[in-house]
């Protein structure tokens, strides 16, 4: 009888044709995603042409809605007059109070996690008109920098606080119950199961802020600033400059889409090192 012998660790053929299948797959995800990523760029740039093709013809008055020369002008233009010096000022207000909000709303999630009571009257707060706040908070404050600072923390803070609180709320009952059967303290609770099991969530609340914050800067800076983007916009406003008001926005977009990208890839760094 001819025996046939198996090598050792298994059948060798089906663990390459795993492999090779693998392969196409990871594949295919790098395409789809290269196909969304150039699909994005299409759409933008034909937007753009529409938009140009628009004021030059006539269809738009480009006046009122301006046109992308235009606005490249406008920018081109700033160059001279401290654009670079605006940005920083609205990025540094973004950066100081995305990362205070962000601090200490995680800080208050954790005293308030066993407080169902504090966490009700957190959820009123949140419904609050905190940009109505504006004029209270810069008299409190002072008119500057700081009050800036101070709405882009109130509107992003509460943030934090709710949506961790409900992940630390919604970690399994089960592993709770099971660490606390073998003695663990709360403590050592929160550390070992409750916070690890909720950093996916503590990176979408960080997504959530960078806009917030942003949004309480350039509402503070609509009220009371002598620079930032913020203030370009609204000067625009007042000398109706619509190429300038414009500039100002998309210059926001295109800030806003960088933060956002920077929390993405820092998220994915993360949670790769805790897969691994």
């Amino acid at each position: 009888m001819n025996h046939k012998c198996t090598p050792p660790g298994g059948n060798t053929t089906a663990g390459a044709e795993l492999s090779a299948e693998r392969r196409a797959y990871l594949r295919q995800v790098r395409r789809q995603k290269q196909e969304i990523t150039l699909w994005r760029a299409g759409v933008l740039v034909g937007l753009l042409l529409l938009w140009e093709i628009a004021a030059r013809l006539g269809w738009i008055d480009s006046f009122i809605m301006s046109s992308p020369s235009r606005i490249l002008d406008t920018l081109f233009s700033l160059a001279d007059n401290q654009i670079l010096m605006h940005f920083s000022v609205t990025l540094y207000e973004t950066l100081t109070g995305f990362v205070i909000g962000a601090f200490g709303g995680l800080l208050l999630a954790i005293l308030l996690w066993q407080s169902e009571l504090v966490s009700k009257i957190l959820v009123v707060l949140n419904s609050l008109p905190k940009i109505a706040l504006g004029p209270v908070i810069i008299i409190w404050v002072g008119a500057g920098t700081e009050a800036i600072i101070v709405m882009a923390v109130a509107i992003s803070m509460i943030v934090t606080v709710l949506e961790m609180l409900e992940g630390f709320r919604s970690t399994d009952p089960e592993l709770i119950r099971m660490a606390e059967t073998f003695g663990a303290s709360r403590q050592q609770i929160f550390r070992k199961i409750v916070f690890p099991a909720n950093i996916p969530v503590l990176f979408n609340s960080l997504k959530i802020n960078i806009g917030l914050s942003l949004v309480g800067v350039i509402a503070g800076e609509f009220l009371v600033s002598k620079a930032g983007l913020g203030y370009l916009i609204v000067y625009g406003g007042q000398v109706f400059q619509l190429d300038l008001v414009m500039t100002g926005v998309i210059i926001l977009a295109l800030m806003a889409v960088g933060m956002y990208r920077c929390i993405t890839l820092v998220e994915n760094r993360v949670l790769r090192g805790r897969r691994r």
